[in-house]
């Protein structure tokens, strides 16, 4: 392997690292990245150890603040990873993986601050989980894949009442916070939907269980799908007017 041939492109090389790390179930380190703008830089040079890289890796700030406050461990994660891939190279070796926020604004920066001050734009939509970063973005809204963009297309356009990413939160000794992917509201009746089997989904189906237990033991119902059941808007619509199909059977059995 050649360093110097991934600097111009790294993608092959991150792509490698990407699947390994997905495999390993590190999501939030998939979405960083996935969503981040990365290079491969030479940074150090010398007879004895070869040519060291560093890989650069950009985030809009609103995925850096969903990382930031354990970035330095992704960075370390995503590093030990990028260095088995490189192996391989002779006299080169990645030192270093850095993630920055990127930097940039409009004009009327001032006025978007003040209307965040009063309020405005504020959204208790899944945000800050960390071990899973939403990265995505539609509507104003966040997503951690685009099936789960064209399962929430289509379910608007059949028109019925549902909230993408919410956050839920159940209080006492027993604290939790879940952060399902879609619950929906239709003739009395609740769902939960949950879409599985991307590269920023890794859970076991016990470990599935016990997260929605909460909501499950309140009545909701849990409705799992596959990834590739929303992988295309047509299949997205279809999927949705499964879904609400199972809603309607609830309701008739009711």
């Amino acid at each position: 392997m050649d360093l110097f041939q991934y600097v111009d492109n790294p993608d092959p090389l991150l792509a490698t690292v990407a699947r390994l790390l997905a495999r390993d179930g590190s999501a939030a380190e998939v979405s960083i990245l996935a969503n981040g703008q990365a290079t491969l830089e030479q940074t150090s040079c010398d007879r004895w150890n070869g040519y060291g890289f560093t890989i650069k890796i950009v985030l809009r700030s609103d995925l850096f603040y969903q990382v930031w406050k354990h970035r330095q461990l992704y960075e370390k994660n995503i590093l030990n990873t990028s260095q088995e891939v490189a192996r391989s190279a002779e006299n080169q070796f990645i030192e270093d993986v850095s993630i920055f926020v990127e930097v940039n604004g409009s004009n009327d920066w001032r006025e978007r601050a003040k209307d965040w001050i009063a309020g405005k734009g504020i959204t208790n939509q899944g945000r800050v989980r960390s071990d899973n970063v939403a990265g995505r973005d539609c509507d104003g809204l966040l997503f951690r894949s685009q099936p789960e963009i064209y399962l929430y297309q289509a379910l608007k356009a059949r028109g019925v009442s549902f909230a993408p990413l919410p956050v839920f939160v159940r209080g006492g000794v027993d604290y939790k916070r879940i952060e399902p992917d879609f619950f929906l509201v239709k003739d009395g009746l609740m769902m939960v939907v949950e879409v599985d089997g991307d590269t920023v989904h890794h859970e076991t189906p016990a470990e599935a269980h016990d997260r929605t237990t909460m909501l499950l033991h309140e009545g909701v119902k849990v409705e799992r799908v596959l990834a590739s059941e929303c992988a295309t808007p047509d299949l997205a619509k279809t999927c949705a007017q499964r879904l609400l199909s199972v809603l309607k059977k609830m309701k008739d059995n009711r």
